[in-house]
C-alpha cells in the first residue's frame, strides 16, 4: 500500500508549451508497473485550455467543479459542466479547457504506454476556442 497524504505532493504548473493561460496540476497517481494508469486533478483558469493532443490508449476527463468547453478535430465545441464525464477513445485529435469567464476543474485518467500518456501537438488557436 501506498499512503500520499494530501499536500505531501506540490501543486504544479502545466507547462507552458502544451497549455495556454494559468493552468495548475495536482498528481492523483502515476503508474507501477504493470499498471499503466495515471490521473490528475488539472486546474484551468477562466479562458485557460490544453493545446490539440492525442492520447496513445484514449482519455477520460470527470469535471469536478466549474463550467468548460472541449472538441474533437473537425467537430463543435461542446459545453461541460461539474459532473459531466467525456470519454476520448485512442488517437482522438482533442483539446479541452475552461470557459471564457469560469474556471473548470477535472480529473484527468489517462494510461501511459511507451513512456507517454499524451501526443502534443498545436495550440489551439484564440479563433477555434471561441467557437
Amino acid at each position: 500500500m501506498k499512503h500520499h497524504p494530501c499536500g505531501s505532493r506540490p501543486t504544479t504548473s502545466a507547462p507552458a508549451e502544451y497549455f495556454t493561460g494559468r493552468v495548475r496540476m495536482d498528481p492523483i497517481v502515476s503508474p507501477d508497473a504493470p499498471s499503466r494508469v495515471a490521473a490528475a486533478t488539472v486546474t484551468f483558469e477562466p479562458g485557460a485550455r490544453t493545446s490539440w493532443h492525442t492520447h496513445p490508449a484514449g482519455q477520460t476527463i470527470h469535471v469536478t467543479a466549474g463550467r468548460g468547453l472541449a472538441q474533437v478535430w473537425g467537430e463543435p465545441a461542446i459545453e461541460i459542466r461539474a459532473g459531466d464525464t467525456v470519454t476520448f477513445p485512442p488517437g482522438e485529435k482533442h483539446w479541452h479547457g475552461a470557459a471564457p469567464d469560469t474556471a473548470m476543474s477535472h480529473i484527468a485518467i489517462q494510461e501511459v504506454v511507451d513512456g507517454r500518456a499524451a501526443d502534443w501537438l498545436e495550440p489551439v488557436s484564440d479563433a477555434d476556442y471561441a467557437g
